[in-house]
C-alpha cells in the first residue's frame, strides 16, 4: 500500500495497481503549478527569521509581533470581503482560535523574542525541527499509530537539535532557546489544528479568519507597544516588517495551502525540508552572519531525520 497525493484529498490512500491494470496518472499541469506554489511558500517562510532580524533593528519585539498581525489581518479581511466569504460556522471557532494562538500569535512572538539574543542561523536549525514536532503532536492528537522507525527518527532529530543548542550556548540552553522550543510546541498545535480544519474550509480561509479574529487584540497591542517601546524606523526595519506581514504571515501561507491542495501534504512536506538550509543561506547573504560547521551539519542531520519520518508515516 502506498500514499497517493491527490489534488482533491491530500490524505487519500490508494492501493498500487495490479499487473494489467491502467497505469498511474501522469503529473498534470495543475500538479506542476501546485509544486511551484508550495515551493514559493517555502521560500517565503525561509525569509521569516532574516526579516524579523531586520524589523528588530527599528522596533521592539512586541511592536514587531503586533504590527505584523495588524497588517496581515487587514490584508486577510480585505480578501475575505472581496471574495464575499461568509463567516465560518460556530463549531469552527475553537479550532480557529487554536490556529490563531499557534501560528498568528505564539510562534511569531516567541521567535521574535528569541531573535533578540539568538542568531538567525541558530534559530533556523532549532525551528527546523518543526515538521517532526507537528507530526508528533498530530499523532498524539489523532491517536495515529506510527512505526518504531518513525519515532526513532523523530527522537534522533530532537536529540540533534538539543545537542546543537546546548553546544552553541556553552553547555546549557539560553532563554532564546527556551523561546524557540516553546515556539515549536505552539506552532505544531496551530499547524495540526489548522490541517484538521482545512478539511472543511479552504486553507487560505483558515489563516484569514484566524488573522481577522486576532485583529482587535492586535490593534490594541500595537498601539500600546508603539507607545512603550523605542521606534527607530530604518529601511531594513520597514522592509522586514512588511515582509513579515505580507510575505510570511499571509501570502506565504496562502500559496502554501494552495500548493498542498494541488500536490498533497506528503509531497509538499518534502519541499519544506529545504527551509532551514535556505534560511542559513539568507542569514549569510542578508545579515552577514558567519556559519561554523555545526549549523549546516545539524540542519542536514535534521533534514535526514525528517525525510525518514515522511517515508515511514502510517
Amino acid at each position: 500500500m502506498r500514499v497517493k497525493d491527490s489534488a482533491t484529498d491530500p490524505n487519500a490512500i490508494a492501493v498500487d495497481s495490479p499487473a494489467g491494470a491502467a497505469p498511474p496518472r501522469v503529473a498534470s499541469p495543475r500538479t506542476g503549478g501546485g509544486t511551484l506554489l508550495a515551493a514559493l511558500g517555502v521560500a517565503a517562510f525561509s525569509l521569516t527569521f532574516p526579516a524579523t532580524a531586520w524589523a528588530l533593528e527599528g522596533l521592539g519585539p512586541w511592536s514587531v509581533t503586533t504590527c505584523r498581525m495588524v497588517l496581515a489581518g487587514l490584508l486577510a479581511g480585505a480578501c475575505l470581503l472581496a471574495g464575499r466569504v461568509p463567516p465560518p460556522p460556530r463549531r469552527h471557532l475553537l479550532p480557529l482560535l487554536a490556529v490563531a494562538g499557534g501560528t498568528v500569535v505564539g510562534f511569531p512572538l516567541l521567535t521574535t523574542l528569541a531573535l533578540r539574543t539568538s542568531s538567525t542561523s541558530h534559530a533556523a536549525v532549532v525551528v527546523g525541527l518543526l515538521p517532526l514536532t507537528t507530526a508528533a503532536y498530530s499523532a498524539v492528537r489523532t491517536r495515529t499509530r506510527h512505526s518504531r522507525t518513525f519515532w526513532a527518527a523523530a527522537l534522533t532529530g530532537a536529540a540533534v537539535v538539543i545537542a546543537f543548542a546546548v553546544r552553541e550556548s556553552g553547555g546549557r540552553p539560553t532563554t532564546g532557546d527556551l523561546f524557540l522550543f516553546g515556539a515549536l510546541l505552539v506552532c505544531a498545535a496551530g499547524y495540526s489544528e489548522g490541517g484538521r480544519l482545512a478539511r472543511e474550509l479552504p486553507g487560505w480561509q483558515v489563516i484569514s479568519w484566524a488573522l481577522v479574529l486576532c485583529l482587535p487584540v492586535a490593534a490594541a497591542g500595537a498601539a500600546l507597544s508603539l507607545l512603550t517601546e523605542p521606534v527607530h524606523l530604518t529601511g531594513h526595519a520597514v522592509a522586514g516588517l512588511l515582509w513579515l506581514a505580507a510575505g510570511s504571515q499571509f501570502v506565504g501561507l496562502w500559496v502554501w495551502y494552495r500548493g498542498m491542495a494541488a500536490i498533497g501534504v506528503a509531497r509538499a512536506s518534502q519541499l519544506q525540508l529545504a527551509q532551514p538550509l535556505l534560511t542559513l543561506v539568507w542569514s549569510v547573504l542578508l545579515l552577514g552572519e558567519r556559519l561554523g560547521p555545526a549549523a549546516p551539519a545539524a540542519a542536514v542531520a535534521v533534514l535526514v531525520c525528517i525525510g525518514v519520518t515522511q517515508r515511514t508515516r502510517s
